[in-house]
Parts: structure tokens; C-alpha cells; sequence
């Protein structure tokens, strides 16, 4: 499939299945992304849409490496006129300003606690004829390579009798990823997004070895989307982008996980801070005393 650029234009994407209900927010946000890639003169290329479903219920699992991974995947989807609902933590949906927008789009809030609510509102989704976008790794890899994938893609696809298709996403990582600073130069990265031939999976087929699949196809689609990347690191500061197995500087998956474990650690501790806090507060946790 040749390249394609934000700026290339396409018809509008349909509205949404949701009963009846029109999406009037998203179609603008893609807008508004689109105009903020076309500033930063990204080169966008989309490969193998082919594989997205014109229509009905579809899981798009895709990689992790980048803050906008799903704004990416999202305009690999509108080629085919597909809107994608997008499970994410449960977090980003209590942001005063993200909340409200993550909502309006009809994404799915995932308490990492317990997901049972998320399986079942992404089920509902499935059932109605929407594409929800699943990352199977669960949280963005530090080391830019894939991680160890959690089952819910699989079993929702499985469970719901969808298509499952892989995809990755390459070089959203250089923008903005987790542990660096937004980077809006130099203009003109570019940024792959491919989608490969979509996985099925019968009602009776072992929903693991199902999983396997899914990342031997989403890694080897990696590799060779890396492989035919167009960008190169410049200079020695700019190779913490690259994998450590393709000789960069980026942390191998071993320092990666020391690294998230420590992240996870502080972030208990803290949450255990907050909670110890309050409970010490004059009246406990439901506040002071009333007579």
C-alpha cells in the first residue's frame, strides 16, 4: 500500500453504531490531531488497512511504544471509515480535561484491579458492530519491543466471534513517550502504522495459544516495519529511541522492567501515603465529626 500523509484527504468517517447514537466529538478530535501532524510535518505511512473490517465488530491489537500510539491506529481505521473505541487505564478518564473528551468518544475505562466491567462494556461494543483498540502489553515498553501480553485480546475476540488483527506503530515513540519530554523537532519524523491479516479464533480454541499467535504475527510485523523505517538516529544522543537488539540506546526489556517495577513501587507507596493520611485526619476518612 503507498504511503500515505495526514494531509492526504479522505471522505469523512461514518458515524457510529452506538444505538442510534451520532459521534460528534471524535470526527473533530481526529481533525484536530490531524492539523497538529501536518504542523509538525510528520510522515505518516499506513499499511495493510485492507485488514480492518468495513464494518461489524473487530479488535485491533496493537503495540505500545508511544503516548499517541491510538491516535495513529485511529487514522489507519478512518481509511476504512471506522471509528475506534480504545480500552485505557481508568486514570486518564479522571482527568479534568481528558476525561471529558475520552467519554465523549466512547473509549473504555479499564480499572487495572479489576477489568471484569471493562470486558463486558468492550463485549457490548463488539456485539453492536464497533472496533475497540486493545493494547496487549498493557502499558507502554520502555525498551521498544514487545512485552509479555496480557489474554483479554484474545478472549475478547473469542468471546464476542470477531476478527482480531494485529498492528503496530513505529516511531510514535520519538514524540512522546513515557520517561522523556514531548519533542516536537526535528520536523518531519516519520511514523509507520501497519495492520496485518486478522486472526480468528473459534469458540473452542485454546484462548493462550491464541496469544501466542497474536504476538508471534504482531512481532513479526514489527520487524519488518523497522526494518524499512526511513529515519535513523543522527547522533549518538538521539539513538535512546532504538532498541538496544538493533544497537541502540534504549533500555534492554530486563532494565526496562526494573525501571516499571520501581515506577509501580513508588506509586503504591504513595497511594498507601495518601490513604494513611487521610484516615489520620480529625474524624477519619469521612471527615471531621459532626455533632
Amino acid at each position: 500500500m503507498p504511503a500515505r500523509t495526514p494531509g492526504t484527504k479522505r471522505s469523512a468517517p461514518a458515524a457510529a453504531t452506538l444505538r442510534g447514537v451520532k459521534d460528534r466529538v471524535y470526527p473533530l478530535a481526529i481533525l484536530g490531531f490531524l492539523g497538529i501532524f501536518r504542523t509538525l510535518g510528520l510522515r505518516v505511512t499506513l499499511e495493510g488497512t485492507e485488514h480492518i473490517p468495513a464494518e461489524g465488530g473487530a479488535i485491533i491489537a496493537c503495540n505500545h511504544v508511544g503516548y499517541l500510539d491510538f491516535t495513529f491506529v485511529g487514522l489507519g481505521a478512518r481509511v476504512n471509515h471506522r471509528l475506534v473505541r480504545f480500552m485505557a487505564k481508568e486514570g486518564v478518564f479522571r482527568h479534568p480535561l481528558a476525561g471529558p473528551l475520552m467519554r465523549s468518544m466512547h473509549h473504555i475505562p479499564v480499572n487495572r484491579v479489576a477489568g471484569s466491567r471493562a470486558f463486558t462494556d468492550a463485549l457490548a461494543l463488539l456485539r453492536a458492530g464497533e472496533v475497540v483498540g486493545i493494547f496487549p502489553e498493557a502499558t507502554i515498553s520502555r525498551s521498544f519491543t514487545l512485552k509479555d501480553f496480557k489474554p483479554g485480546a484474545a478472549r475478547l475476540a473469542q468471546a464476542a466471534g470477531v476478527p482480531l488483527v494485529p498492528a503496530v506503530v513505529w516511531g510514535s515513540q520519538r514524540i512522546y513517550t513515557k520517561g522523556r519530554p514531548v519533542s516536537l523537532r526535528p520536523r518531519g519524523k516519520a511514523v509507520t502504522v501497519a495492520f496485518g491479516e486478522p486472526l480468528r479464533l473459534g469458540r473452542h480454541d485454546d484462548p493462550e495459544a491464541g496469544v501466542v499467535e497474536l504476538r508471534h504475527r504482531m512481532s513479526v510485523l514489527l520487524d519488518r516495519v523497522r526494518s524499512e523505517y526511513p529515519d535513523s538516529p543522527s547522533r549518538p544522543e538521539d539513538e535512546w529511541w532504538l532498541p538496544s537488539v538493533l544497537g541502540g540506546a534504549a533500555p534492554t526489556p530486563q532494565e526496562a522492567a526494573v525501571l516499571d517495577d520501581a515506577r509501580a513501587a513508588a506509586r503504591q507507596a504513595g497511594a498507601k501515603a495518601a490513604e494513611a493520611a487521610e484516615t489520620e485526619r480529625p474524624g477519619g476518612p469521612e471527615g471531621p465529626d459532626t455533632p
